[in-house]
């Protein structure tokens, strides 16, 4: 086992306060029930952002929480990254807004998109820069108003989505603790499967953008299970080896919160009971990048890991992107 560099200090979500269950669905005229997305997907409910909550406001309630518990002050932080794939505006970074908000007048901020592997890619970010002497302390925020981009008259594609968002403080390994391993991946030629056709500088935005409504969420739903739960179990497998540990070293799974289906065909593939893998996918919806913090902090909160515990994460999104990453807490 190699000896970590940086470790999660703390950790810590904000959803907002509205909920919207399977049921609210048909008074939006979605032809849809209760049992159909239940069976298709597990979510029940998923908590969407109401009038002023943003992504920076979202992230920064999440940073702020973290920040208290791991006992940093806004001018301690060297770094802000902000993972997101609904970031609030396109220019300038959701993160310089965060750094605003909070008050870290010595923190660089920028905004890193790998959709639903961003805590991930985040995370291994703030480890090369601590590891180069870069850094000291590193805010990892990610977080998404994914109900802002996603096509509302669309079944396959709305009941899946929520809003949400979780924060990380990084700093140097003590005592052991820290991230043990990642692992990342991509393949560009499936970008198609999942993604936002429009509004881009390629096709900007437009009153035929608007009306065709290609700049909203498209997902190609069978192709991106497939790939998902057989990206996942590798990624989750090169996790584990570069940690040079085995599945029964792990305390906890904790896997990108998209679908049930996937998470169940995920642990199956990995070795992983369904007793160690955490679920909350049912309350929340997919909150893309934001799920494995906010599901983190859940575990953490509850007593099921802590201070010492090894946990996996893994993630498949968008691009496609794949990560994983074995980390002492």
């Amino acid at each position: 086992m190699k000896r970590p560099s940086a470790q999660i200090s703390a950790v810590g979500r904000s959803v907002p306060a509205r909920v919207m269950t399977n049921y609210d669905f048909a008074a939006i005229g979605i032809e849809t029930t209760h049992e159909w997305i239940m069976e298709r997907t597990g979510i029940s409910e998923r908590h969407i952002a109401g009038p002023g909550e943003t992504t920076c406001s979202l992230g920064a309630d999440a940073a702020r929480i973290a920040m208290k518990r791991a006992g940093v002050q806004p001018g301690e932080l060297d770094v802000i990254i902000l993972s997101t794939a609904s970031p609030d505006r396109l220019l300038p970074a959701t993160a310089v807004d965060i750094q605003a908000v909070l008050g870290a007048t010595r923190a660089s901020a920028f905004d890193i998109s790998a959709a639903c592997c961003g805590f991930i890619y985040g995370l291994t970010i703030a480890e090369g820069m601590i590891n180069s002497g870069a850094a000291e302390t590193v805010l990892l925020v990610s977080s998404e108003k994914m109900s802002a981009i996603c096509d509302w008259t669309d079944r396959a594609t709305c009941v899946l989505f929520g809003d949400g968002a979780g924060a990380a403080v990084i700093r140097r390994s003590q005592k052991g603790r820290g991230i043990l391993s990642t692992f990342m991946r991509s393949d560009g030629t499936l970008a198609d499967l999942l993604y936002r056709p429009a509004g881009g500088a390629t096709t900007p935005m437009s009153p035929a953008v608007l009306e065709a409504r290609t700049h909203l969420v498209h997902m190609a739903g069978r192709e991106v299970f497939k790939h998902a739960v057989r990206s996942m179990a590798e990624s989750a497998g090169r996790a584990l080896d570069l940690a040079r540990l085995n599945v029964g070293d792990i305390d906890l799974l904790i896997p990108h919160q998209a679908n049930l289906r996937i998470i169940e065909a995920t642990a199956k593939h990995t070795g992983i009971p369904m007793d160690k893998v955490y679920v909350n996918v049912e309350r929340y919806g997919n909150t893309s990048s934001a799920s494995i913090p906010i599901a983190l902090d859940e575990a953490m909160q509850r007593g099921l890991v802590g201070e010492g515990s090894i946990v996996l994460m893994v993630a498949f999104g968008a691009g496609f992107t794949w990560a994983s990453s074995v980390v002492r807490l």
